[in-house]
C-alpha cells in the first residue's frame, strides 16, 4: 500500500534549535591587528592613570561640591545675563560671518567647480588647516592680536566655522547631481550662472542644516573661549570657580544650559519649517 502522507513543505518551520550563523573567520593578519589594537587600548588606559578606586574615593567630594552649589545664587543675575547675551552675540555673528565666507571657499574646494587646480588645492589646504587648529588656540592668537574681549572670540568662531562649513559645503556640492550642470554648460552658460542656478538650489537644504548645527556648536564653544579672555560668560564662570563661589557657578552653569537648550530648540523648529 502506497504511503499517501503529505510531503513536508519546503517552507515549514524546522524542528529543533539552530545556532545563528558564525562570524566569518578572520585571517592571521586581521586577528593580529585586533590584538594589537586591544593591547594599545589597554596601554592607553594605563597612560591616563584611570583608577576606579580614586573615583570612588572622590565621590564624597563631588557630593560636597554639589551641596555647595545648591541653591544657586541670585545675587548677580543681571551681570550674568549680560555676559550670556554677549556669548550668544559672539556665536551668532561669528557663525553668520563664517558661513558667508565659507561659500566661496567651498566652491573653490569643489573639484569640478574650482577655477583652477591650484585654487582647489589651496582651498582644500586652507579648510584643513582651519579645522585642524582648535578654536581655543585661535582665541588665544586673536586675544594677543586684538586684545581681550568678545571681538577676539568672534574672530575665533569665524575661522572655526570656515573650516567646519567649508568642508561640508564642498562635500555637498561634490555630491550634487551633475546632469543639470552639464546641460547648462552645454548650452553655453557661464560657470558662475551654472553654480547659482543649478548647484545652489540642490545643496541649499544641506547648507541650511549645516549652518544651524554650526550655530549650536558655536554657542557651546563660545563659553569655553571666555576662559582665555575672549569675551562671553566663560570668564564669569572661571572667576566664580577661582573664588570658590560655587553657588554663583551653578547659576552660570544653569544659564548656559538654558541658552544652549533654547538655541537647539529654535534650530530644530527652523529645520522643520524650512527643510
Amino acid at each position: 500500500m502506497l504511503d499517501t502522507a503529505p510531503a513536508p513543505s519546503a517552507t515549514a518551520p524546522r524542528s529543533g534549535f539552530e545556532l545563528p550563523p558564525r562570524f566569518a573567520q578572520r585571517s592571521a593578519l586581521g586577528f593580529t591587528l585586533w590584538v594589537v589594537a586591544l593591547a594599545f587600548f589597554i596601554w592607553s588606559l594605563q597612560g591616563t592613570n584611570a583608577s576606579l578606586r580614586e573615583l570612588i574615593q572622590g565621590f564624597p567630594q563631588m557630593l560636597r561640591l554639589a551641596g555647595e552649589m545648591v541653591p544657586p545664587s541670585t545675587e548677580r543675575l543681571l551681570p550674568i545675563a549680560k555676559a550670556l547675551l554677549e556669548t550668544f552675540q559672539m556665536a551668532l555673528v561669528g557663525t553668520v560671518a563664517g558661513v558667508l565666507l565659507s561659500v566661496p571657499i567651498a566652491i573653490m574646494a569643489t573639484k569640478h567647480l574650482s577655477p583652477h587646480p591650484w585654487a582647489y588645492k589651496a582651498a582644500r589646504l586652507l579648510v584643513a588647516f582651519f579645522r585642524t587648529v582648535p578654536d581655543l588656540i585661535w582665541a588665544l592668537l586673536f586675544v594677543v592680536s586684538v586684545g581681550l574681549g568678545p571681538f577676539a572670540g568672534t574672530l575665533a568662531i569665524v575661522v572655526d566655522k570656515i573650516g567646519f562649513c567649508g568642508r561640508f559645503f564642498a562635500e555637498a556640492m561634490e555630491e550634487a547631481d551633475r546632469g543639470p550642470q552639464e546641460a547648462l554648460t552645454a548650452i553655453g552658460t557661464s560657470k558662475f550662472h551654472m553654480i547659482f542656478c543649478s548647484v545652489m538650489p540642490q545643496v541649499l537644504p544641506s547648507f541650511i542644516n549645516t549652518s544651524l548645527f554650526s550655530l549650536e556648536k558655536a554657542t557651546r564653544s563660545s563659553v569655553i573661549l571666555g576662559l582665555v579672555g575672549a569675551g562671553g560668560i566663560g570668564i564669569e564662570l572661571k572667576v566664580a570657580m577661582d573664588l570658590f563661589n560655587y553657588a554663583e557657578a551653578s547659576t552660570i552653569i544653569l544659564a548656559i544650559f538654558v541658552l544652549v537648550l533654547l538655541v537647539e530648540r529654535f534650530s530644530a523648529w527652523l529645520r522643520a519649517k524650512v527643510l
